[in-house]
């Protein structure tokens, strides 16, 4: 999930120096709900981890 949003954030850099302001936008958009799913779900898998019975 985070390398997607490093792609869409290359995408919309890339797109935004060249002039393609929607597209820019759009992937800039997508970029940070990425981040926010990656960043939840994280969070989530971190504070229920596994729990080792000793």
């Amino acid at each position: 999930m985070l390398s997607w949003a490093i792609m869409f954030l290359i995408i919309a850099l890339i797109a935004g120096v060249l002039g393609f302001g929607v597209v820019a936008g759009t992937a800039a958009w997508i970029a940070k709900v990425c981040f926010v799913v990656f960043l939840v779900l994280f969070l989530i898998s971190l504070f229920s981890g596994r729990r080792v019975n000793v």
